[in-house]
Order: C-alpha cells, then structure tokens, then sequence
C-alpha cells in the first residue's frame, strides 16, 4: 500500500505548531485520494511531550526520534533522518506544512530522495496513482495543475487551505526510529523569540492590518487589535519603510494568513498583498481612495479615513461588549 509521510513540527516551548494540524489534514485528504496509509514522523529531543497529540490525529502510524541533536532545528540533522525513514517506508509523498522550517527542510529531503517537488499545495486533484498538485503562481494570480512523475513525491502544504486534523480519531501505533545523526558543520547558538501578548499572525482568528495609509501610526490598529484579541499585520511597503518589524509583514513575501476576519486599513492592495490574506473568511477594507485595489476582495468596504473610523468602531465595540 502507498504511503503518505508526513513531518510534524514542533515550537520551540515543546508544543506542537498549529501548521501541523493543517498539515496532517492534508496528508489525510491525499491519503485518501491516494490509496494510501497516513504516517507521521517528529524528529525531538523529547517526543513524548507531543507524541501522545499526534497518536489521536488519524494517523496509522507516528514516528518518533528522540536525539539531543534533535532539541533545536537544524536542516544539516532533519533532512537525512527524515530521507532515511522515507526510504526504509518506501514512503511515496513525502510532505509538512509551508513553514519557514518547512521551505528549509522538504528541498533538502527532496533532494537526498531525488523527488521531485511541489510547494505551497492547495489541493489534490485525481484518485489512486494519478495524483496532480494544486498550487499558486504569479502571485496567486495563476494557479497550475502539477504532476510530478519521480518515485517518491515532496511537497509542502499552504495551512490556511486544508481543514486541521482533529484528535480523539483511533490511537496511532507509536514506532520509535533511530536514525543516523551525521555530523554537521553548522551549530545551534541561540534563538531569540519576539514575545507578544497578540496571537501568532498566522494563527490568530482575527488580524487587523495597516498599510501606507496609517503614515507609519499604528496606535489605532494596534488598539483595535487589543480589544478584540487580534493579531496585528501589514503591508510590505510599511515593513520597508521600517515603521514595523518585519515580521508583522502579509503577503507573497511576507506570511500569509486566512483568519475568520481581516480588516485591512489604508491598504491599496497591492497584488503581492493580496496574495497573502485573500483566502480570509471575511474581508473588511478601509480606505480613502474608492479605486483601491483591496475593494476588488473585500466582502465590506469604507470609503473613509481611517484615524476616523477605527476609533468609532472601537468606541462602538466597547459599548457592545459593556
């Protein structure tokens, strides 16, 4: 029977990344087109923290390799063990979320299987060996229909579009593996995690987002941000004009996000922006300029200035909520 091979990945407080859930929700749907059985592997200095979430996620079978090599993420140590249990599996897709660990890990393992690769998948498409790859080009703007004819198939997943694999499904047989840990010429020196009361942005229900419209005053999206419990987002121009960090930056360069709801203030909408948040549930847009781009996607939109209405919606809000 085929199987589908996919990698889970934890956050650096032990727990399990979000991104996964979606991730093992894909490789259910492609396991089923397929044929296949559903695996999972986590790579961790100390699996059990997680093993026992994944054991309930519908998997067949959970992968576990516990290594001090393995405590922090480093491609040099991943990608072989990974393409090592791939081939003891005969493993024929191999795949995780499109994290930043998962664009740095899957080329590397696909290239120790000599597999060929799809990235950013938003569906599976055929049923039994003729599977074909959905995924965005151009921006979103093209979205191509790809087979891939190798023996073993990576790919990594965009988790905005699959649905989260749910726990309380039947108990996964839990194999511990011990891979070849080869020695690397790269060492872990330290990771400084930026701390925030708001949500992940590309966990958060919510994400209120600003763009050269806010003039680089960010109180009013920050504010409203606070009040409903949202993460906080912008556009590429105002992450490169240095009025926030980068991090906080949406679209085809930045993150991309699928909250229940995005309001996007004195943001054009910019092709590259609209890429990164436009599979959002609900869209609102503010801003002055009615030919704005951003209208074209957005369920609700204001033809407004922003400083004007983001204190009477936050006003109005805490009202209602009083």
């Amino acid at each position: 029977m085929p199987i589908v091979l996919i990698v889970a990945e934890q956050q650096p407080d032990g727990n399990l990344r979000k991104a996964t859930l979606n991730a093992v929700g894909a490789g259910q749907q492609l396991a089923e087109k397929a044929g296949a059985e559903l695996h999972v592997v986590l790579l961790s200095k100390e699996p059990s923290k997680v093993s026992e979430e994944l054991k309930g996620l519908g998997a067949k079978v959970v992968h576990t390799a516990e290594a001090p090599e393995f405590e922090h993420y480093l491609a040099e140590t991943f990608a072989p063990a990974v393409a090592e249990l791939a081939k003891s599996l005969n493993a024929d897709y191999v795949g995780m979320a499109s994290t930043a660990m998962g664009k740095d890990l899957m080329p590397r393992v696909a290239a120790r299987l000599q597999a060929a690769m799809a990235t950013d998948v938003m569906a599976f498409n055929g049923s039994g060996a003729d599977i074909s790859f959905s995924r965005p080009m151009w921006a979103g703007n093209v979205f191509a229909e790809v087979k891939l004819t190798t023996p073993v198939k990576a790919f990594t997943v965009r988790p905005t579009e699959f649905p989260a694999a749910e726990g309380g499904q039947a108990a996964a047989e839990v194999k511990a593996f011990s891979p070849k840990v080869e020695a690397s010429r790269t060492k872990f020196v330290d990771f400084k995690e930026v701390k925030s009361a708001r949500p992940e942005l590309t966990e958060a229900r919510v994400v209120i987002s600003g763009g050269r419209g806010t003039k680089g005053d960010f109180k009013e999206i920050e504010a409203l941000a606070d009040l409903l419990g949202a993460a906080v987002g912008a556009s590429r121009a105002v992450c490169d004009a240095g009025w926030v960090p980068n991090d906080l930056q949406v679209g085809q360069t930045g993150k991309v996000v699928a909250p229940q709801l995005y309001i996007a203030a004195g943001i054009s909408g910019a092709i590259q922006h609209l890429a990164g948040m436009k599979s959002s549930k609900t869209i609102v847009a503010i801003n002055k300029d009615a030919e704005a781009p951003i209208f074209q996607v957005a369920d609700y939109g204001m033809v407004a200035d922003l400083f004007k209405v983001l204190p009477e919606l936050r006003e109005a809000l805490e009202k209602a909520k009083s």
